[in-house]
């Protein structure tokens, strides 16, 4: 499988990871304190290739993916759920403990970012569906973000990414019905 777009991803272990599981060009950021440089090639990457943006699923790398969407907009988003980012037995959390077959879905299902488009889904269809003050609100918006490959967020990044990613009101209502049918 080879990939067009440049992959940005945390470090050499992460690199390591991706060129495994599939033929693609890198960027590390050495960490979440990107610094001015890594920005400039970032953003050359996405004027001349594209960019997938695939961090950890943890906060450095949700920081990460903020800091880029501010200086590099329009990027493309890729998404590992917590589950498959850990080695059992060992310690830590990162896309360099994930299988071959785990990064690939995570590409073949990246997400791309749109820039400044209103949302059809509104905070109340969030509350409604029991994703922002519900006792389960948490793992259905772990679930929500898993069948719409958009990774998990807490309640206020929900309404953004769902914006971010235009994804539609119907194709929402569907992810909505089978998290609330995995739970009966």
């Amino acid at each position: 499988m080879k990939i067009k777009e440049i992959i940005v991803v945390e470090g050499k272990d992460d690199t390591a990871a991706i060129k495994r599981a599939v033929d693609a060009d890198t960027i590390e950021t050495s960490g979440s304190a990107i610094n001015k440089d890594t920005i400039k090639l970032i953003k050359h990457a996405q004027e001349t290739r594209g960019v997938i943006v695939f961090t950890d699923p943890d906060y450095p790398g949700q920081r990460i993916r903020s800091i880029i969407k501010e200086h590099v907009p329009g990027c493309k988003h890729a998404f590992l759920p917590k589950e498959e980012a850990v080695r059992s037995g060992k310690k830590g959390l990162g896309i360099e403990h994930a299988t071959r077959e785990s990064i690939r879905n995570a590409l073949i299902h990246v997400k791309q970012e749109f820039i400044e488009v209103e949302s059809e889904i509104t905070k109340e269809d969030l509350i409604d569906a029991g994703l922002i003050g519900h006792p389960s609100s948490s793992e259905r918006r772990d679930k929500l973000g898993k069948i719409l490959n958009i990774g998990y967020t807490n309640g206020k990044q929900l309404e953004k990414r769902l914006q971010m990613f235009q994804i539609s009101k119907d194709e929402f209502g569907q992810a909505v019905k089978k998290v609330l049918m995995e739970e009966k």
